[in-house]
């Protein structure tokens, strides 16, 4: 089938070095604006996004119970909600956010509900309004290391298909996509476990031999300043069409 959306899963000769935080900035203006953030995990965006871009209020949610009680335990920060719920039910009145944010967790979303959760995101944002998707690309030394924690080609490929679907239906227009590497370094073994195989959002089940050829794939990168990785992700900025 052809697909008349200009939208790319990935394209090496696109990327450029950035910080996410730079690139949202000349993207949008947030000052005073009504923000959602769907599977915020710890927060670090949700944070961001306020200490930054100055927004009236953000409303993070979380499906996550654990991290989600983490969260909660943290001091609060004026303007910002921390909830329970997924992006397939939000409870929020229609048209009541200005922008729409999801880093790295729409290839979370079980597959059966990706369209509901798009269509969700369509009716709680305000016309013209913005719907902001950070997705990790499946490319590069990377993704190499981290598919053999956890092989997300398919749930990528799946998440940035429903993005094309619900632009080819009309009810977004794509404002701009951009490919963008972040650098990451990770000082030992030890830190890199912690950040990816402790995790509460996953049941990863690795026994010994996994994690003995997960282990080697990352020293493999390692110096003796770290291992220094360039990870690769696309933004697609969609615009809500009333």
């Amino acid at each position: 089938m052809t697909n008349p959306c200009p939208m790319r899963i990935n394209d090496p000769g696109a990327y450029r070095e950035a910080s996410e935080a730079e690139l949202i900035a000349t993207l949008m203006s947030l000052e005073g604006r009504q923000l959602l953030e769907l599977g915020c995990g710890a927060g670090w965006m949700t944070r961001l996004l306020a200490e930054r871009f100055l927004p009236a209020r953000i409303l993070a949610t979380e499906v996550d119970r654990i991290q989600l009680e983490k969260n909660l335990a943290q001091p609060p920060i004026p303007g910002i909600e921390f909830r329970y719920g997924g992006a397939e039910a939000i409870a929020a009145p229609d048209a009541s956010f200005d922008a729409v944010f999801m880093f790295k967790s729409l290839h979370h979303v079980p597959r059966q509900l990706l369209e509901p959760s798009l269509r969700e995101i369509h009716r709680v944002l305000a016309p013209g309004g913005l719907a902001y998707f950070c997705e990790p690309v499946y490319w590069g030394d990377f993704n190499a290391v981290l598919s053999l924690v956890h092989d997300e080609r398919e749930v990528r490929e799946a998440a940035f298909q429903a993005l094309v679907q619900v632009v080819d239906r009309g009810l977004f227009a794509l404002e701009t996509e951009i490919f963008f590497q972040v650098p990451g370094t990770y000082a030992n073994w030890e830190a890199f476990a912690d950040r990816f195989l402790k995790v509460t959002h996953t049941q990863l089940d690795l026994d010994a031999e996994r994690e003995a050829r997960i282990r080697a794939a990352f020293e493999a990168h390692l110096t003796p300043s770290g291992a220094h990785f360039l990870k690769p992700h696309r933004i697609d900025l969609l615009r809500k069409i009333a």
